[in-house]
């Protein structure tokens, strides 16, 4: 009796090991090829739980992610103009074939990057061989990183690949060409700040022979009307005059007389030698007691 027990024991052991050694499971980030005796018998691609024959069929699995092959090194290129650029990149790729990617690189994930940066190198090579400096640095990047994508893709598909992204992180001039470049930029800044301060000078000047035309036309016509102005007073005031010299001609003289003498007095030191018998002291004289006149 034990040692029918011992057996179903063993027979059960037995039995569940063969179920645990035929049992996979297929993670929603993989894919799976089932292989017997060597060779390709399924592929799987939806996560799940799956059976196989155990001792004659092996399951390998591939990353169904987006994967990055970025260079360690920027690569150098060369332009249109025969000018030497380090161009710095990388690339968004995932298997979406997994029989033909085993098929082409056997599975391995450092065959397929080999094969994928030779093929966006030569790509890259081409793309900048046609353009400028100017265009690849800023003028034509995103033209030229689908251009590169497409192709790249083409050739990718062919070991069950996809090409998700090229990207160009970086586009620098070696040290030895740069200098040249940066003196060339200085030396084009120049000119132009030199052209547009030319531009303002001359504006400048133009400005000011206008303001200064304008000011002498203001202060010409000012003149003028004040002078009109002037002659206009002053024909009133000699109309005045004579108006109040033809009605009293000798209070007119003596106003006039006292006038004089206000302006020609004002200060204590002010000295005048004249004759006493002028006609200037004419008013200055009065009449004595005695009727006799004296000079003040």
């Amino acid at each position: 009796m034990r040692m029918k027990l011992n057996f179903l024991a063993a027979l059960v052991a037995a039995g569940l090991a063969v179920l645990a050694t035929s049992i996979f499971t297929v993670d929603q980030r993989q894919s799976a090829i089932i292989f017997q005796l060597g060779e390709v018998r399924e592929v799987i691609t939806e996560p799940g739980l799956y059976l196989k024959w155990p001792m004659i069929q092996n399951v390998r699995y591939f990353d169904k992610r987006i994967l990055t092959l970025d260079t360690p090194d920027p690569e150098r290129f060369i332009t249109s103009e025969k000018k030497n650029v380090l161009v710095d990149s990388f690339v968004k790729w995932r298997i979406v074939d997994p029989k033909l990617y085993y098929i082409s690189v056997a599975g391995d994930e450092a065959r397929a990057r080999t094969r994928l940066s030779q093929t966006v190198n030569a790509g890259l090579r081409e793309e900048f061989g046609k353009r400028t400096v100017h265009e690849v640095v800023s003028g034509e990047r995103d033209k030229i990183m689908e251009q590169m994508r497409a192709k790249a893709d083409l050739d990718a598909r062919k070991i069950g690949v996809q090409i998700v992204d090229v990207r160009v992180k970086r586009v620098d001039l070696p040290s030895e060409v740069s200098e040249s470049v940066y003196r060339r930029m200085e030396a084009e800044r120049k000119r132009v700040a030199n052209e547009l301060r030319s531009e303002g000078s001359a504006e400048a000047e133009k400005i000011r022979a206008d303001a200064e035309k304008q000011r002498e036309v203001i202060v010409a016509e000012a003149y003028r009307d004040a002078q009109k102005i002037k002659g206009e007073g002053d024909a009133k005031a000699a109309a005045t005059y004579a108006q109040a010299f033809n009605q009293n001609p000798e209070f007119y003289a003596f106003y006039r007389s006292m006038e004089a003498y206000r302006s020609s007095f004002k200060s204590k030191n002010d000295v005048m030698v004249v004759e006493p018998n002028s006609d200037f002291f004419k008013y200055m004289k009065g009449v004595g007691r005695g009727g006799e006149k004296s000079v003040k």
